[in-house]
């Protein structure tokens, strides 16, 4: 299997959030759907489950951020 970035589809309480992306960028995210779903698209991941945990994973993985909030927050 391939190893991707993206892990734990986690079901919580959402929050609605209504954002637009380009037609482009939806493509990419249910191809990326399909290879996280073994390659299959059917039964895959839609672009509303995968968007969160990615943002999530940015902000986890984005040292400067990281760097910047210690330097912020009271301590």
């Amino acid at each position: 299997m391939t190893r991707l970035k993206l892990a734990d589809l986690a079901d919580e309480k959402p929050v609605r959030l209504t954002v637009e992306v380009p037609a482009r960028l939806h493509r990419e995210l249910l191809a990326y759907a399909a290879v996280l779903n073994g390659g299959d698209a059917k039964g895959a991941p839609t672009p509303e489950r995968l968007i969160p945990p990615m943002i999530e994973r940015f902000i986890a993985t984005d040292r400067s951020y990281a760097k910047t909030r210690r330097a912020t927050q009271p301590g």
